[in-house]
């Protein structure tokens, strides 16, 4: 049998330029990219994607809904790496670990949304205790975090590392009006009742998320505490490759959080951290925005939709 062929549509962005780089030496695909002429080419990009059997596409939105569009082979199955589809329920959503069953669906999908880089920390922090009860699905639900630079793409790339690279910002706030499209991903797939509040920044840092939401446990269900919010997610990722739950309270428990410390894997760090004498608590999550939070990520995807396909 040949080996299939996966075809990357927009491999010279951020996202794109790091897939490749993960796959460009594996020899159980052929892998597919356009020339730069050709990528101007409607007609040639309709063709390539309508020969390939898996298609990663790391497009702006509209571009990845035209893509999809274009697809006429019913054999061709899609990565889309793009905010596009994220709540199409006809899409299934590619975060592996979210939830009992969830690598089986990406395996067997013709279709598979790859998470964005924030939703993939929130997510995975508030979807397991939303669904055992802990928190409510109406909790009013408050999330920040800082991204490095290159989560802005070419432009934040650019500001950082250009010719004007001396003035660019050490730290800034943005979506403060509260709109940013990340948030109907993350109370979708957070399983949460009401919008929550999002509020991202960036920093001086190429790469890497640190993301946290702030719990007071007056607000949670009678009993519920710091140690019954770290064994719930310590329950539902033991046995997961890329998921590790920190410990609680011990020495071994990190005393600061790094965005940068898992740059370069696919893997993601989440930590409970709690003061019972005040009853608050903080979730916290660290990845990197360019690995578990997108090329990563849609290698993962990748290869349990192979595993599905090519083992029949």
């Amino acid at each position: 049998m040949n080996s299939p062929v996966v075809f990357i549509d927009g491999d010279q962005g951020t996202t794109g330029l790091q897939i490749h780089d993960r796959l460009r030496n594996r020899t159980d695909i052929r892998l597919f990219t356009l020339t730069a002429a050709d990528r101007k080419d409607p007609r040639r990009r309709a063709e390539a994607i309508n020969a390939c059997d898996i298609a990663i596409l790391c497009l702006p939105d509209a571009a990845a809904r035209e893509a999809v569009s274009a697809i006429v082979n019913p054999a061709v199955r899609v990565i889309d790496a793009s905010s596009a589809h994220r709540t199409q329920p006809d899409w299934t959503y590619g975060f592996p670990e979210m939830a009992p069953g969830q690598a089986e669906q990406i395996a067997n999908a013709r279709r598979v949304t790859n998470p964005g880089c924030y939703p993939t920390g929130a997510v995975g922090l508030l979807r397991p205790l939303v669904q055992a009860g802990l928190i409510a699905d109406d909790y009013p639900i408050s999330i920040h975090a800082v991204s490095g630079y290159s989560g802005r793409g070419r432009a934040g790339v650019e500001e950082h590392e250009g010719t004007n690279a001396a003035n660019a910002p050490s730290y800034q706030v943005y979506g403060l009006e509260l709109a940013h499209k990340h948030t109907p991903e993350i109370q979708r797939h957070a399983a949460l009742a009401l919008r929550p509040i999002f509020v991202p920044a960036y920093g001086s840092f190429r790469q890497g998320i640190v993301l946290t939401v702030p719990l007071a446990l007056r607000l949670l269900a009678p009993g519920v505490n710091g140690a019954a919010l770290h064994a719930c997610l310590a329950r539902h990722y033991a046995g997961t490759t890329h998921v590790r739950v920190l410990p609680l309270g011990e020495s071994s428990a990190p005393k600061t959080l790094d965005p940068q410390v898992l740059n370069g894997t696919n893997d993601m760090h989440l930590s409970v951290f709690h003061d019972p004498d005040n009853e608050q608590v903080l979730l916290a999550a660290v990845l990197d925005n360019l690995g578990k939070g997108a090329s990563g990520a849609a290698v993962q995807n990748l290869d349990l939709m192979l595993t599905g396909q090519w083992r029949q």
